[in-house]
């Protein structure tokens, strides 16, 4: 059944111009990006007269989405310079890691933030992740099957932390139950996402709760991790994802503040309880959704440290006012 604001006719125009089919994810991908763009190559695959690959710029992506089918198929570098690009949960062309001039582009996401960047663009905010903007837009142009249905759900269970976020509504586990009945395995796919994680994450994770601070009547909590510290603990940037709702999880705090200190500057993310933290990422020219969001502050804007660095963002969310209502 047809369901709103999706370009059905230019995706299916657009996929018949090409012989070839890339699909990209955003750098240092989670489990929407992957899932998205995994689910979306398995139904690719039916296109038998064209060739499809699936390609992530990061070389470090999380291991414990190595269930997924298709997933030792990611490759690093693109193979065909002449191909329509599919890129998937990405809100700016920059974060596919790819120059992408003069490219053809779908661009399907369902960030607010998106940038509207694609020759055709399917975006959906209001959707609870990429993967359910894709199970919408793909089950009109191919016959769904279970390897599809099974990274699709795994990106929405994940998007939605298990069903938790804000974005969940009737038309989401409609979903998720159809993604079921097609061969997701849901069991499977929580033991994958819950019950694998590698010690580093634990070791970073220790160290990242041990910075903990409170600013703002206890409403904004802040953690940080050195290089140093992420050396020390042999973490990756996988491990560190959702360190930052620990801190949200603070009964008095609706700002939460995760600052990571990596090679290329330092990448902060926030999350809220409540609070439009998406002002705060575009000030610094990031993204992302109302409760969810990030950046990255570059090498030249942080050479004063990561505290100071930290200091900054929390200057912007007190500029904003974000919490003069709380």
């Amino acid at each position: 059944m047809i369901t709103e604001n999706l370009p059905y006719e230019a995706v299916k125009k657009k996929i018949a111009e090409y012989n070839s089919i890339t699909i990209l994810s955003h750098l240092n991908p989670d489990a929407d990006a992957l899932g998205t763009s995994l689910g979306i190559y398995a139904l690719c695959l039916q296109e038998k007269d064209k060739k499809v690959e699936i390609v992530n710029a990061s070389t470090d992506l999380p291991i414990h989405l190595d269930f997924l089918p298709n997933f030792k198929k990611i490759k690093h570098h693109m193979d065909y310079s002449d191909s329509l690009v599919i890129s998937c949960d990405c809100g700016s062309v920059d974060r596919l890691g790819f120059n992408l001039e003069g490219r053809d582009i779908l661009n399907i996401d369902h960030h607010q933030s998106n940038t509207n960047y694609g020759s055709v663009n399917a975006i959906l905010p209001q959707y609870a992740s990429s993967s359910q903007v894709a199970f919408e837009l793909f089950r009109e142009l191919y016959t769904m099957n279970a390897s599809a249905a099974t990274c699709f759900y795994t990106a929405l269970l994940s998007d939605t932390r298990y069903f938790t976020t804000s974005s969940v509504n009737e038309k989401v586990f409609s979903v998720a139950q159809k993604l079921v009945s097609l061969g997701a395995k849901s069991d499977e796919i929580s033991f994958n996402l819950t019950q694998r994680r590698p010690l580093s994450s634990l070791r970073i994770l220790e160290k990242a709760l041990a910075s903990l601070a409170l600013t703002n009547e206890a409403k904004v909590a802040t953690l940080m991790v050195s290089k140093e510290e992420i050396a020390s603990t042999g973490a990756t940037i996988p491990d560190m994802e959702g360190i930052a709702d620990y801190a949200k999880s603070l009964v008095t705090v609706e700002i939460a503040l995760f600052a990571m200190e990596l090679e290329e500057g330092i990448r902060i993310s926030l999350r809220s309880k409540n609070v439009d933290i998406s002002q705060v990422a575009m000030a610094f020219y990031g993204g992302g959704h109302k409760m969810a969001a990030g950046f990255t502050l570059k090498e030249n804007i942080c050479k004063e440290g990561l505290q100071k660095c930290v200091n900054k963002v929390l200057e912007k969310i007190t500029e904003l006012g974000l919490l003069n209502e709380k």
